[in-house]
């Protein structure tokens, strides 16, 4: 299928690089519609285990393109904006919903639309060029798009959450990684390689585990402790009697590397 990003599949893992570089890979309608539907086609494709999400140039992502899709905007009724907000949410929707792991790449301004990106990812890894920025207040909007609202203080915590929405204001990768906003800050050079090696990693690993951890992070946000617990029991209880747990057993007795098929 054809897209206005790059993507390729090598090892199991999925490169997706956002390629409007002389935008610093602003969005537009059609690639938050295209990301959309991959996140969500990716959920049956089996030769993809783990995905990584990085831009082309300088830049992430600077969020939604100014003239292409504002400027468009202006010309529609409330239908048609909340039609397009609802498509923006969507794609982290199925970000999240998707059970492989996600590692965006962070290689240079991630701001915006593009910034939330990289929240709805579940891992993030920046290289010392990148800059953050959760603009929209300056632009006269709500700070709460995409999720926003939702993801940052979780992982920021809701203090910092406030300061980056409210203010609005650019940090460098060194601010992101102390926020907690990025896991690791790499040479430049070596940010595709650290995030690929991750995604390598993950994509060889146990599948069904990986997956589960997953859907289990997400879906305890929403409960209380005795919820989690129990809904962590009945999870672990299923994949102890999972293939994947016999083939560690069988491979540990053996001294053996286990080979996982993901079951």
């Amino acid at each position: 299928m054809d897209y206005d990003f790059l993507y390729e599949v090598a090892d199991g893992v999925a490169t997706l690089t956002l390629n409007r570089p002389e935008v610093l890979n602003a969005l537009t309608f059609e690639v938050y519609a295209q990301l959309r539907d991959l996140f969500e086609r990716l959920r049956a494709d089996d030769t993809v285990r783990a995905v990584v999400l990085t831009g082309a140039g300088d830049a992430f992502c600077s969020g939604g393109d100014v003239h292409a899709i504002i400027g468009e905007l202006l010309k529609r009724d409330m239908r048609d904006h909340l039609a397009f907000t609802r498509m923006t949410g969507a794609v982290v929707q199925n970000m999240r919903q998707l059970d492989k792991p996600i590692i965006a790449a962070l290689n240079g301004m991630t701001a915006g639309a593009g910034a939330v990106l990289a929240l709805a990812s579940d891992l993030r890894i920046a290289s010392e060029r990148a800059r953050f920025a959760f603009l929209f207040t300056k632009v006269g909007l709500t700070g709460a798009d995409m999720g926003a609202g939702y993801l940052l203080p979780r992982i920021v915590g809701l203090g910092r959450a406030f300061e980056l929405l409210l203010l609005g204001d650019t940090i460098d990768a060194a601010t992101a990684e102390r926020f907690g906003l990025v896991n690791r800050v790499v040479p430049h050079d070596e940010l595709l390689g650290a995030a690929r090696e991750w995604a390598r990693r993950l994509a060889s690993g146990p599948a069904l585990a990986v997956a589960m951890t997953k859907r289990m992070i997400n879906n305890e946000l929403a409960l209380d402790l005795n919820a989690a617990v129990e809904a962590e029991a009945q999870a672990q209880a299923l994949l102890l009697m999972g293939a994947d747990h016999r083939r560690f057993y069988e491979a540990f007795t053996n001294k053996a590397k286990p080979e996982w098929i993901g079951r």
